[in-house]
């Protein structure tokens, strides 16, 4: 009558049971022992239709699925789980005076004294956007590689001519034998 659980139809259940999980996993990723603590005493049993609440704060497990950067260079990670989760963000870097950068490849670029050091900042400083899926134009000399083109080209066609007259020296020859 008073709604209490009771065993066996004589006691009451009033103790508590601690419930130890243990892991395998790793540190870092899972914690290695948890421990649940059941306290009976403010278990009831009333008649009647019951809906157990219950809040959580966590997600089931996820692998990374995709990645992709926003307009501030924010790189979002999603996760198979549907999480979307902020991992880094990219860093520009500002010279006094960029011209001064040494050059030590194609499109790569070196600090040097005459550049001054560089400031760190993210995308909207010094009127700088980033526009995420775009593909950059080639720097590739248009001009300077059409000339090696023909160049190229040019060669081929005498090389040919170099085995063509060869050719026909070697009949010549044959012809004169016979």
């Amino acid at each position: 009558s008073s709604g209490k659980l009771i065993t066996d139809g004589s006691s009451d259940i009033t103790g508590n049971m601690t419930i130890n999980f243990s892991s395998s996993q790793t540190a870092g990723r899972v914690p290695t022992n948890q421990n649940v603590t059941l306290d009976f005493a403010k278990l009831t049993q009333l008649h009647g239709v019951t809906t157990v609440n219950s809040d959580s704060n966590g997600n089931i497990e996820g692998t990374l699925e995709g990645v992709h950067v926003d307009n501030s260079g924010i790189i979002v990670g999603t996760y198979t789980n549907g999480v979307h989760r902020a991992e880094a963000q990219v860093a520009l870097a500002h010279f006094n005076n960029s011209p001064g950068l040494l050059k030590t490849g194609a499109s790569l670029y070196q600090t040097s004294d005459n550049s001054g050091v560089p400031v760190i900042g993210q995308a909207g400083n010094w009127g700088t956007r980033l526009i995420p899926g775009a593909i950059e134009m080639s720097t590739v000399d248009v001009a300077n590689e059409f000339s090696d083109m023909i160049i190229t080209q040019r060669g081929f066609q005498s090389n040919s001519k170099v085995i063509t007259v060869g050719d026909q020296m070697i009949e010549t020859a044959v012809n004169m034998k016979r």
